[in-house]
């Protein structure tokens, strides 16, 4: 009988779904990148207990658990001001409030959070880091995020160099950064819309809002199957051609192919920043370290969904809506 392998700590992860009961294909994203984490966890620590809570705030006013080691929290329709003095809306606040103070508190063995797009725009405008306003039109589609200097330093964005691809699909956008509150919450503006802050756009696409809350403006979690039931349905191809030009819309089709664009977003931003949590926490645990992702093309593509030669529409038979905020 082989011996019985020592109990450890649990492993407790969370959703946190803004998404207000549309359906969507982020959270299936979501779980699939959580799937293959814990499943490299196991490797290291077959013992481990590993939980998973999903909650729905806006459409089922579940408040996020406080209890748990790392949070996603994702985009969603709307606009990021609707429903501010709601139950949901004083609690997630207060949440962001309790993060910021336990990692003030515990550093790396506190609570880490990741926000998304909607998620993004909330804290954004609840901490006052910059202003969140309506675009004067809707920004969709792969769009690049330009690294400022401290984002191509930093723990979150440092393995793509000067700029990613993601998908992006958003109403809102956050300008006029406060850089001295920043600062003084341990936050550092990461990546632009413009390499140059200006000439596509001035919106800040991702920050360090504070030690332990880092959040993105775009959806690295989308994968192939995502962007194309979008990209595919005749509303938004339409859309997106009236917008960007035919030719535009058949680069976006053939990028989605490239193993250098969005499968290495989805490959690498997320799953990094789960590892880099879970190793931080790990001595406190007494959990073993698992090695940090790296953009193996195979398990990219196979991750984001390897084009299938004999479908050319892809996920074109599935309908349901890619909402971002």
């Amino acid at each position: 009988m082989s011996p019985a392998v020592p109990a450890q700590a649990p492993l407790r992860l969370a959703i946190i779904d803004m998404n207000n009961g549309w359906p969507n294909q982020a959270i299936r994203c979501m779980h699939a990148i959580l799937d293959r984490f814990v499943a490299e966890v196991r490797v290291a620590n077959p013992a481990i207990e590993t939980t998973r809570s999903h909650v729905q705030p806006r459409n089922l006013d579940e408040f996020p658990p406080l209890d748990c080691d790392m949070y996603l929290s994702s985009g969603g329709p709307g606009s990021p001001f609707e429903g501010q003095d709601d139950p949901w809306y004083v609690e997630y606040r207060s949440f962001l409030d309790g993060l910021a103070e336990d990692n003030a508190a515990r550093h790396d063995v506190a609570r880490k959070i990741l926000l998304i797009c909607h998620s993004f725009e909330i804290a954004t405008a609840h901490f006052g880091i910059a202003e969140v306003v309506k675009r004067s039109n809707r920004k969709f589609g792969i769009q690049p995020a330009y690294m400022t200097e401290a984002g191509m330093a930093s723990p979150l964005l440092n393995v793509f160099g000067d700029r990613l691809f993601a998908w992006e699909n958003r109403n809102f956008h956050a300008v006029n950064v406060n850089t001295r509150l920043l600062k003084s919450l341990g936050g550092e503006v990461w990546a632009r819309e413009s390499r140059d802050g200006k000439s596509k756009g001035e919106a800040i696409l991702a920050f360090k809002v504070a030690h332990g809350i880092e959040a993105v403006q775009f959806h690295p979690e989308a994968d192939r199957r995502a962007v194309l039931t979008w990209l595919l349905r005749p509303d938004q191809r339409a859309a997106t051609i009236e917008a960007f030009g035919e030719l535009t819309y058949q680069r976006m089709l053939k990028t989605i192919n490239d193993p250098m664009r969005m499968a290495r977003t989805l490959a690498l931003l997320i799953p990094r920043w789960l590892v880099r949590q879970f190793n931080l926490l790990a001595p406190s645990r007494d959990w073993k370290p698992i090695p940090m992702p790296v953009h193996d093309l195979q398990s990219a593509q196979a991750a984001f969904g390897v084009e299938d030669p004999n479908n050319a529409n892809g996920a074109a038979a599935e309908q349901p809506t890619v909402h971002g905020a």
